[in-house]
């Protein structure tokens, strides 16, 4: 029961809409504006960089408190995989806004970071070094979301923390689809356009 609560309460805890809540306090539904998209990128480019890294911090706590609980607990492997899923599918599908969210890449971060702090590093470096040679945050985010499940895998995590690896991977990837077409066509604007998603 304590393990059933625990993975509820991640969604829930996922769900919390970071950048949604700190628009609404500055008067803009954040879903409305910009990308449309709830994340710090959006935030940062309507409300600025205090707002953003805020919405940063929250979007990676909501990820990283439900793992870091559950290890602190010493619950299952299995419960702390599952806990970690749920914060991150709280954020792509938040019960708060019915069901719609953001892309994912903090929360992941987040959980990452309490389960396998070197592999979130890493993939933190991979993001770094390819949105520095691309100025594309989203290639940079796709690339780091691919690259999870190998450096777990490299690193030598168990199956089942790869195969959450793999399965955010993916939803990253697909969350992104819209930006994927636009970098096969050339039309993704970079970090520095006012525009860019």
């Amino acid at each position: 029961m304590i393990e059933i609560a625990l993975v509820v309460s991640a969604y829930l805890i996922g769900s919390v809409p970071s950048g949604y809540i700190l628009g609404s306090l500055a008067g803009v539904d954040i879903r409305k504006a910009g990308s449309g998209n709830v994340g710090a990128t959006n935030v940062t480019r309507l409300l600025g960089k205090g707002r953003g890294a805020l919405t940063l911090v929250g979007d990676v706590a909501k990820g990283w408190l439900p793992v870091f609980a559950a290890l602190q607990l010493e619950m299952s492997l299995p419960a702390v995989t599952l806990a970690g899923a749920a914060a991150f599918l709280g954020h792509l599908y938040s019960v708060f806004l019915r069901f719609e969210g953001g892309k994912g890449v903090a929360t992941a971060l987040g959980v990452l970071l309490a389960m396998a702090p070197l592999v979130a590093l890493v993939l933190l470096v991979i993001f770094a070094l390819t949105v520095a040679a691309s100025r594309l945050v989203s290639l940079g985010s796709i690339t780091a979301a691919i690259a999870a499940p190998v450096s777990l895998w490299i690193v030598g995590y168990p199956p089942m923390v790869i195969a959450l690896g793999g399965f955010i991977a993916a939803m990253i990837t697909w969350r992104h689809r819209g930006n994927i077409q636009r970098l096969l066509a050339g039309t993704e604007p970079k970090l520095a356009s006012s525009n860019s998603r």
